[in-house]
């Protein structure tokens, strides 16, 4: 089993460390779009340009069989196009986890961290408007504008990193919010900062986990059996910060190289 997944940089890699924990037998190459980093500050049509010649060059040179778009701001923009294109392909994407956060809540305020692209994107108001039937909750958004560099940089328990965070969340703070979504794949690497800074008992919902259950049983599906050695190698390109792809996988022997899309 042959799996490709990207995202703009480093986030996506919590997600392929859910993945690695259960999934067995394949190979996963990873896609570090660095080059075209953030994607959250791209228009719609730039995001979904990258996300074809990204999944083309998997194809092309990998031969996948499964495709995940492991960043919220790049299904939003693709993720229709990318299933109606590649028929023939499992294509996962990630969304903001807020049915789990609404089900959670015990106070009825909820808070979403995202990108600008993925809070105003129309997949995500969709979201909204579907399960806010659910329970009636206020919702605390707040685009991280920056957030990601930071994380990008290795930068997740600086001052400046946990400045911007207090600004952020200190709303969510005085609001009794008990529960907030991680609306970006890269916000996971900063989970204990976000914990710290609300000073409460906080549960984050993020969804590397619902994805990597949501991969075993599609896959299953080819006829995939769930056992063996996972194989995973790191394409980056543009720069990328390697101690930080061994710090979030927690392996040392992986393949990380620059490639060309």
């Amino acid at each position: 089993m042959k799996v490709g997944v990207f995202d703009s940089g480093l986030g996506g890699l919590t997600v392929v460390s859910s993945i690695q924990k259960i999934f067995k037998g394949a190979e996963l190459f990873y896609i570090a779009d660095t080059a075209y980093a953030p994607y959250g500050e791209k228009t719609p049509e730039q995001i979904l340009d990258r996300c074809v010649n990204i999944t083309n060059y998997l194809l092309e040179k990998h031969e996948i069989k499964a495709l995940i778009v492991a960043c919220n701001t790049a299904t939003s923009a693709a993720i229709k196009h990318l299933r109606e294109k590649f028929p023939f392909l499992i294509v996962i994407g990630t969304e903001p986890g807020i049915k789990p956060a609404i089900l959670n809540t015990k106070t009825s305020h909820v808070g979403v961290l995202a990108t600008p692209a993925t809070l105003k994107g129309d997949k995500y108001q969709l979201l909204v408007n579907k399960l806010s039937s659910i329970k009636n909750v206020t919702l605390y958004e707040q685009a991280c504008v920056g957030l990601v560099e930071q994380i990008e940089k290795g930068e997740i328990n600086t001052p400046k990193t946990l400045e911007m965070l207090e600004k952020w969340l200190k709303p969510m703070r005085e609001n009794s919010v008990d529960t907030i979504v991680l609306g970006c794949t890269h916000y996971p690497l900063v989970d204990e900062v976000i914990k710290k800074v609300m000073a409460n008992d906080v549960t984050l919902i993020e969804t590397g986990n619902a994805i990597a259950k949501r991969l075993i049983l599609l896959s299953a599906h080819l006829g995939h059996i769930n056992e063996g050695n996972l194989e995973i190698s790191v394409c980056h390109t543009g720069e990328i910060n390697k101690q930080m792809i061994e710090k979030i996988l927690e392996n040392k022997n992986i393949e990380v190289r620059k490639c060309t899309i």
